[in-house]
């Protein structure tokens, strides 16, 4: 059970590293990977700050990454029960930033 715990949280820290990585890389260039934005047209898109919306979802994946990492350390040395408080915590933060209307979704990025 140690070993399923470990590896259900462990899994998931690479590719959330990797999509963090590779916002940081390519900055306003990786919006068009962000669902929702990308469906925008493009006089749309540019009322909106990029930049910061690729910092964020950089941020988001790396804090991501970090709780899962965590989830999975926890679930080997201490009890297998950490993996899913890993991730209850990942939902919460995850599903605090999911909107169904894409310009509320990004309403906080619009240029002022």
């Amino acid at each position: 059970m140690k070993i399923v715990a470990f590896w259900l949280c462990a899994v998931l820290v690479i590719p959330f590293a990797i999509t963090g990585i590779l916002f940081g890389i390519f900055k306003e260039k990786a919006t068009k990977f962000v669902a929702g934005f990308n469906t925008l047209s493009e006089e749309e898109q540019d009322l909106y700050d990029k930049a910061y919306i690729s910092r964020d979802i950089r941020n988001q994946c790396f804090t991501w990454s970090a709780i899962m990492l965590i989830g999975a350390v926890l679930s080997y040395f201490v009890t297998p029960y950490m993996a899913i408080l890993a991730y209850i915590v990942w939902l919460v933060l995850f599903f605090k930033d999911v909107h169904w209307d894409n310009h509320k979704a990004f309403e906080k990025y619009l240029l002022k």
